[in-house]
Order: structure tokens, then C-alpha cells, then sequence
């Protein structure tokens, strides 16, 4: 049988070792194209809660995979984690849902 949490964490680890990219900015960079992702897939405003909801379960996901494998909770590492994913698909979502962008009239 498949250890899927020991073969996500070394598919993790090889991403950050082949990139030399820190955990910190690869967080921030999967929170933002799993966002666009969703919002291309989903074809849903980046103002509604759909992408940001999919950005979140992702995250949950990753997360939860990470508890299996080191098999407790590991606080200080998980809870920068989500921040940095979620910090600025929110921003993001916040941003167009207050300030939707218009088009402006097409004068002739």
C-alpha cells in the first residue's frame, strides 16, 4: 500500500531542494496559482468565495497531509504556513469584492 503522506512530503521536499526556493515562498506562490487556477477552472470572480475557498481547502489539504506524516501537529510550522498561503488570495479576494473593476463607456 501507498504511504500517500510520506510521498507527498518527499514530492515537497524535492520541489524545494530542485528550486532552492524557501518553505515560506513556496507557500506564497502555490496560495496564488492555486488561486488563479480555480479562478480559470471555476470561472468565478476573484471577488467571490469560490477560488479563495478552493485556495483554502488546499491548504487544509497540505496541512492535514503533513500531520500524518510527522504524525503530530507541528503549530509553529503549520500556522505560518496557512497565513502565507491565504494572505494574499485574500487580499486579493478582499480588494476586487470592495472595488469591482468596471468598464469604462466606450464613447465613439
Amino acid at each position: 500500500m501507498i504511504d500517500v503522506p510520506a510521498l507527498y512530503a518527499r514530492v515537497i521536499h524535492w520541489i524545494g531542494d530542485g528550486t532552492g526556493t524557501t518553505d515560506t515562498v513556496l507557500h506564497i506562490h502555490a496560495g496564488m496559482a492555486v488561486l488563479m487556477l480555480a479562478r480559470l477552472v471555476t470561472r468565478r470572480s476573484l471577488g467571490t468565495f469560490v477560488p479563495l475557498s478552493v485556495v483554502a481547502l488546499a491548504e487544509l489539504g497540505n496541512e492535514v497531509l503533513d500531520r500524518l506524516h510527522y504524525h503530530s501537529w507541528r503549530w509553529w510550522d503549520t500556522i505560518p504556513d496557512v497565513i502565507n498561503t491565504l494572505f494574499w488570495p485574500t487580499v486579493i479576494c478582499a480588494a476586487v469584492r470592495w472595488r469591482p473593476m468596471h468598464r469604462r463607456d466606450q464613447r465613439r
